[in-house]
């Protein structure tokens, strides 16, 4: 179930929960049910499904499900407000309602995918720069609608990411924003596996997926969601979808 009619905080939350804003295709969409099937679960229902079996994931003696345990863990998605823990005296709640308002100014729209290498990972990217650049601003103004409402990192979480070898740029951003990869150096991808050090892993996926995502058509960018982990390494559970209504975008130009 979406919980769309349903605000309240299910019961095993924490403290310590975590919100994330993601894109997510519809539940009723051949996007959702593929991306959910290659990760072995259902974000929306928490059911675990069985990992297709892929020959060519096989032939390198691999499963899919051995290749896909960290994004399985988060969830079909595209980032667009990394997870973060609210501020002082905020509610997941009011974390909603401002993320209602913000979807309700942003316009629908289909995206073509390609698969491609990001490093060790595999992931699913905007095939068009346009497009790019429009996710890209829609993930802007979700940052600053949702600024107020997170907490900044602990000074162990800061000095992790401080540790894994920024650029200049991404440090002001991160003291700035609290994370690195955002506004110009936000990138949307779609993940596909985990951190592979074999390259015939990889290539076995994009060649997969590159196929894939050509079949299932243009991705529907027509909401975001907000997902929940509910205690620290617990999974990432889909709490609220936020459909896009707004019939025009002139308010992210």
């Amino acid at each position: 179930m979406s919980g769309e009619t349903n605000d309240a905080v299910p019961n095993d939350w924490t403290p310590d929960a975590r919100i994330a804003l993601y894109y997510a295709p519809s539940a009723s969409s051949a996007w959702w049910r593929a991306g959910s099937e290659w990760l072995g679960r259902d974000a929306e229902t928490g059911r675990l499904i069985e990992a297709p079996l892929e020959p060519a994931i096989a032939a390198l003696g691999q499963t899919v499900a051995a290749l896909t345990g960290s994004p399985r863990r988060y969830g079909w998605h595209g980032t667009l407000v990394a997870p973060f823990h609210t501020a002082e005296g905020v509610t997941p709640q009011q974390v909603l309602s401002v993320a209602r308002e913000w979807a309700s100014h942003i316009a629908p729209f289909d995206a073509p995918l390609s698969a491609v290498e990001m490093g060790r990972f595999v992931a699913l990217r905007a095939g068009e720069p346009d497009d790019d650049e429009a996710i890209r601003r829609i993930a802007a103004s979700a940052l600053h609608a949702l600024a107020s409402l997170r907490a900044r990192p602990s000074a162990e979480d800061a000095e992790r990411r401080l540790a894994s070898g920024l650029s200049e740029r991404q440090q002001t951003l991160l003291h700035e924003w609290g994370y690195p990869y955002v506004l110009d150096e936000f990138r949307f991808h779609m993940t596909l596996s985990d951190a592979l050090d074999s390259a015939s892993a990889r290539a076995a996926i994009v060649s997969l997926w590159q196929a894939r995502a050509a079949a299932l058509g243009p991705l529907p960018f027509h909401g975001a969601a907000l997902f929940v982990q509910p205690r620290p390494a617990a999974p990432f559970t889909l709490w609220q979808r936020l459909p896009f209504t707004h019939a025009r975008s002139e308010a992210l130009e």
